[in-house]
C-alpha cells in the first residue's frame, strides 16, 4: 500500500503563517482597515501560538475576511498574493522534501487549518495534489465569512484525514505508516495519530513532547 506522507503548511513547510500574512497582503492592498484590523489579526495569531484560540473562533476569525468578495472576482488578487507572498516564503528545503516523498513513492497530502481559498495555489505550486483544508462558506457566488463542515484544525485534522481516506478507499490503518510534518503543538492530535510523527521548526511544546517522545526534529526554516 502507498505510504502517506503528510505536511503541515504554517510554519512548516512555509515559513510564516498563511493568515496573518493574508491579513497584512489585504491592509495593504486596502481591503481591509489597518487601524481596525492590525492589532485584531496580531492577538489572534498570538492566541493561535499560545495553543488559547478555539477552532471555531480562529477559523471564523479569517473567514471573515473573505465576507462578501466573489471567488472568480478574486482569482487575480489570490494569484498575486501567492507570488508575491506565498512562494517566496517557501524554502528550497521543504520543496526538496516534499520532493524526496514523492520520489519515493509516498503519496502527499497538505492538512491545515488555513481555509482552502487561500491556500489551493499553494498546494498546487508545491505540486501537492491532495489538499485538506477548513472550508469557508459560498452563497449566490459570494463568501459569507462564515465556514463550513469540520474545520481542518486539531482534532479536526484527524477528523478530516479519517474521512479523507475512506473516501480515497484507504484503510484507517494506512495512518500507522504515515508520517506527519508540523511545527506545532496544535498538530499534537494528528501527530499522535500517526505512526511516524516528525517536528518540524517545533514550538517550545511540541519540541518538548518529541524529546520526551524521541521524535525525529527537523530544521526547514530559513
Amino acid at each position: 500500500m502507498t505510504r502517506l506522507a503528510l505536511f503541515d503548511l504554517d510554519h512548516t513547510l512555509l515559513s510564516g503563517d498563511s493568515d496573518v500574512l493574508w491579513c497584512e497582503f489585504a491592509i495593504a492592498e486596502r481591503l481591509l482597515n489597518r487601524a481596525e484590523f492590525e492589532p485584531r489579526n496580531q492577538r489572534m495569531a498570538d492566541r493561535y501560538a499560545q495553543g488559547i484560540a478555539t477552532p471555531a473562533e480562529f477559523c471564523g476569525f479569517y473567514a471573515q475576511t473573505l465576507t462578501g468578495a466573489r471567488p472568480d472576482a478574486w482569482q487575480g488578487l489570490r494569484e498575486r498574493f501567492l507570488c508575491e507572498v506565498i512562494a517566496p516564503r517557501i524554502p528550497a528545503s521543504s520543496r526538496e522534501l516534499v520532493e524526496r516523498h514523492r520520489a519515493g513513492g509516498d503519496r502527499v497530502v497538505l492538512t491545515t487549518a488555513t481555509n482552502r481559498f487561500l491556500v489551493e495555489l499553494t498546494a498546487r505550486d508545491l505540486g501537492i495534489d491532495d489538499l485538506l483544508a477548513t472550508e469557508v462558506e459560498v452563497v449566490d457566488g459570494a463568501f459569507t465569512g462564515r465556514n463550513t463542515g469540520v474545520l481542518n484544525m486539531r482534532e479536526g485534522k484527524v477528523e478530516r484525514l479519517r474521512r479523507w481516506l475512506e473516501g480515497e478507499g484507504l484503510p484507517p490503518t494506512a495512518l500507522a505508516d504515515a508520517a506527519f510534518y508540523s511545527d506545532s503543538k496544535n498538530d499534537l492530535p494528528l501527530l499522535l495519530a500517526v505512526g511516524h510523527p516528525v517536528a518540524v521548526d517545533p514550538d517550545d511544546v511540541l519540541a518538548e513532547h518529541a524529546r520526551r517522545a524521541g521524535w525525529p526534529v527537523l530544521k526547514l526554516a530559513r
